[in-house]
């Protein structure tokens, strides 16, 4: 370098200054999903805050509602779950509860349930209450060739009901005894052809807390929940938790059969329903519907093994590439933040809106605010995932699901467009 020649020192503060202002457009984007969120959340409805007098008053017919409950391996909840929904107030329910291979005492304990309202306990309570809900127990032996476990069970029960509407569910979901009453009335009251409830996430760790509410957070990029009822917008939702459509938009899509080897069953059937122009809607309803859908920080990275790489189509660049922008996500507020200067007040301003995120939506997440100090753990835990997902589906050729090994040819051939 030649006395005088500073073009070193140029490059370097030209690479310091594009940074910072990467980090800057970084917080920008935060604090615009923010704004967004605080404009417009409000817009998502509460079941639990709607007039009573408002919503239409159900008919008691026995065909107007079926709930469809697929258990693989669930003796630990299948049994609560069963008797929450028979304890089910304001509607008479037709529940087929699908016994789907499982290896435990799932089976045996979902015929139990079926035997006490049979019996005369079971006959008080629903003379008390003016109804008597019925319940058919389905046990799957062996699963159809081409077929994904959870997708065969919905569709084999489906084909069962003659209702008019279909409320799909998990075998570990808690329901309060108006939850589907209500969901229903509000249905038929916004003329709804499919409603997803978000259910309570139940936590009981910190790990799952914290896990809970940078996937929220990091969620608000891509998913504006208030957007779902716009006919116009990309956005759409599914929730296995509380899927309620229709029968005859259900028969129109082709049903689960057209999810033949779906991971994301719920989900893709969601933007099935959007796709095709039928009225969709997301709600909440505090207290109405709860389930645990993981133990620790661990059972979440565990259960997003098969997912992940799913969301991507089974396409290694675009997981990739979303796996980049994890990086770019987590990495840059803080290598701001160490660099110093203007980058270190624009990683700061990320971690504000975060932490505004964090504050402002958790009438959907309850989870504390405070846990926003651990988001960059949580968020590095979420890329740690999505790697995860990619390698062990590669390396196994397949997903590997309640024991099943479904080839990665077949999902891929049945994976259809991006969504």
């Amino acid at each position: 370098m030649l006395p005088g020649d500073n073009s070193g020192v140029t490059i370097a503060q030209i690479g310091s200054g594009l940074f910072a202002l990467s980090v800057w457009l970084l917080a920008a984007g935060w604090f615009w999903q923010l704004f967004l969120w605080m404009r417009n959340a409000g817009e998502v409805a509460d079941l639990t805050r709607l007039p009573s007098c408002d919503l239409p008053v159900l008919s008691q017919d026995a065909n107007l509602l079926t709930v469809i409950v697929p258990a693989c391996n669930e003796e630990e909840s299948i049994a609560e779950t069963l008797q929450s929904l028979l304890a089910s107030e304001g509607i008479c329910l037709r529940i087929i509860a699908v016994d789907d291979r499982s290896t435990d005492n799932t089976g045996v304990i979902m015929e139990r349930v079926a035997e006490e309202v049979a019996g005369e306990q079971a006959a008080e309570q629903a003379l008390k209450n003016n109804l008597q809900h019925q319940i058919q127990i389905i046990h799957i032996k062996k699963l159809a060739s081409g077929w994904l476990g959870k997708p065969h069970a919905l569709a084999t029960a489906a084909r069962l009901s003659q209702s008019d509407w279909l409320l799909f569910t998990d075998g570990d979901v808690q329901f309060a005894p108006e939850a589907v009453s209500l969901a229903l009335r509000y249905a038929q009251a916004e003329q709804v052809d499919h409603l997803v409830l978000m259910p309570d996430w139940t936590m009981e760790s910190h790990g799952e807390a914290a896990m809970h509410g940078a996937l929220h957070a990091l969620s608000t990029w891509t998913l504006h929940l208030w957007r779902v009822a716009d006919p116009e917008a990309r956005e759409f939702l599914g929730v296995g938790a509380f899927n309620l459509v229709r029968r005859e938009v259900y028969e129109a899509l082709g049903g689960f059969e057209s999810l033949r080897m779906e991971v994301l069953e719920d989900l893709r059937f969601g933007w099935m329903v959007k796709r095709a122009g039928y009225r969709q809607r997301v709600v909440l309803g505090p207290g109405l519907a709860a389930v645990r859908w993981s133990v620790g920080a661990w059972g979440v990275v565990r259960n997003l093994e098969k997912n992940l790489f799913a969301l991507y189509r089974y396409n290694v660049a675009l997981a990739l590439l979303a796996g980049l922008g994890l990086v770019v996500q987590i990495s840059w507020p803080i290598l701001a933040i160490v660099e110093g200067g203007l980058a270190r007040v624009g990683g700061i301003l990320v971690y504000l809106a975060i932490f505004g995120i964090y504050l402002v939506s958790r009438r959907v997440t309850r989870v504390p605010a405070g846990y926003v100090l651990v988001y960059p753990f949580a968020a590095g835990l979420f890329l740690f995932a999505l790697l995860r997902s990619i390698v062990l589906t590669l390396f196994r050729n397949g997903v590997v699901w309640r024991g099943t090994l479904y080839p990665l040819a077949d999902l891929r051939a049945r994976a259809g467009r991006f969504w």
